[in-house]
């Protein structure tokens, strides 16, 4: 085993580089790492599903960052936390999986991850420790669970957003679709006429403000206002197994998405009351598209580390202009001041598109190899050929060199609506010289020698600069 590197510039990199914060702080965090003592870093993955995703591997190239300084690496699988299953950013409970179940789902996770960690210690000579939560929850009695539930408090757990969702009532704002949230403890005049508050079981006519897009409406109940949702006993109880596994482990940092920062600072907060030992937290940013939404299997752009070179790079062409400066900083080593000027560029009128491409071509060559990436771009510029545009098509000429595709939708006659637009977008079915387009902000470049706005499989209208 190497010495610890403690290079002031790889640390500094370490905390600033796709990070969203550290705890305690950035000074205390860059102290522990430049005092050239090994620490122990973990990352904690649920399987939930069979295969490791974009989200595990932004965390997980952290951690390698870890590996390469030299400190003790452990990969925690949580087999016994994936059956309770973690509720953040959930609207309602997990399904609860079985033994089975988990055990199957992460029978792949050593190879996937050994994409980014070394995890034999070949390349670091520090090989990655995989350790199962299971050894020490699934042994606890339950005195030993109210023991450790003695540790924190119902006000504590509801100071999780999640929670505080889920107990408020909600509506769905109708210009932007935004879901709005009121707390369960709005006050009413009571029936009887007195002027004392009371809290409420039930709202009848509310006025809104939506938080997005600055809307004001009314709801009336009904389909328009939805009652607070369940929140179980066992879902309580996940922070406190996710803190306790700190513990058993005994580590001096924990990684993993800004998602679970209230889990992390849970552990953070259960080591130091039980062992008097300071826990570092690194929370990493997450890859969402401009309004904030994370990528996800009901987008069909949720890139894992099973997916195939062809696969990852198509994917990666379907994200929106808006994240690709994300996607660099979180997904590539590509430098930061690189990154800045294909902003810039972008910025001053150059196409996204290629851009986006070589943003491809490092995550695939990342995740495979160089030679995988230069194959997936011919077979992802092969589809694109045989689903090109005609020759001769219908022409819009536009005055501005940018304008928002919902505008040039209904302007040019693929949509009969901003409404419609909005669907067809939804669904898939819009491009932009042969790039899919989700994103309803989405701003086009628009140039003399003229842009393809498709719709589905045979409308097609070629945008001009006037």
């Amino acid at each position: 085993m190497s010495n610890i590197n403690t290079d002031k510039e790889v640390v500094a990199n370490f905390l600033e580089r796709a990070v969203e914060n550290a705890y305690p702080n950035d000074k205390a965090f860059a102290k522990a790492l430049g005092s050239g003592k090994r620490l122990t870093a973990y990352l904690g993955i649920d399987p939930t599903g069979p295969t490791l995703h974009l989200g595990h591997a932004i965390a997980m190239r952290k951690l390698r960052e870890l590996q390469n300084m030299g400190h003790r690496i452990i990969l925690l699988i949580g087999d016994f936390t994936a059956m309770i299953g973690d509720p953040t950013d959930k609207g309602a409970a997990r399904k609860k999986l079985t033994r089975d179940e988990v055990l199957e789902n992460c029978k792949n996770y050593r190879e996937q991850a050994d994409k980014i960690l070394d995890m034999d210690g070949s390349e670091t000579n520090n090989p990655v420790e995989i350790k199962y939560n299971s050894e020490w929850l699934g042994v606890m009695t339950f005195a030993d669970v109210l023991e450790l539930s003695s540790n924190f408090t119902v006000q504590q757990m509801l100071e999780r957003d999640m929670f505080r969702r889920r107990m408020s009532w909600r509506s769905t704002c109708p210009e932007c679709g935004n879901e709005n949230y009121v707390s369960p403890e709005t006050v009413s005049i009571a029936p009887d006429g007195s002027t004392g508050p009371m809290v409420i079981s039930t709202i009848g006519t509310l006025n809104w403000h939506c938080k997005n897009c600055e809307a004001e409406y009314t709801t009336e109940g009904g389909d328009e206002l939805h009652s607070p949702r369940p929140v179980y006993i066992h879902e309580f109880m996940y922070p406190l197994m996710q803190a306790y596994d700190s513990v058993a482990m005994d580590v001096d940092i924990e990684i993993g998405g800004n998602d679970q920062t209230f889990n992390m600072l849970a552990g953070r907060d259960l080591l130091k009351s039980l062992k008097g030992k300071e826990k570092f937290v690194l929370t990493c940013k997450l890859l969402t598209d401009p309004t904030g939404k994370k990528m996800g299997k009901s987008e069909g752009n949720m890139i894992t580390l099973a997916d195939t070179p062809e696969d990852m790079f198509g994917k990666v062409m379907s994200w929106t202009d808006g994240m690709i400066e994300p996607g660099f900083e979180l997904c590539t080593d590509v430098g930061i001041e690189e990154i800045k000027d294909m902003v810039n560029k972008m910025e001053t009128g150059e196409n996204p598109m290629e851009f986006k491409r070589l943003l491809a071509r490092a995550i695939v060559t990342a995740w495979h190899n160089e030679e995988s990436a230069v194959k997936a771009e011919e077979h992802f510029n092969n589809l694109f050929k045989n689903h090109s545009a005609p020759d001769e098509m219908p022409e819009l000429k536009v005055k501005s060199s940018k304008k928002n595709i919902i505008d040039l939708l209904v302007e040019s006659g693929l949509a009969t609506s901003k409404t419609d637009a909005r669907r067809q977008l939804s669904q898939g079915a819009v491009r932009i010289d042969g790039e899919v387009i989700k994103d309803e902000t989405s701003e086009i470049i628009i140039t003399a020698k003229g842009t393809v706005l498709q719709k589905g499989k045979r409308s097609f209208v070629k945008l001009i600069k006037k």
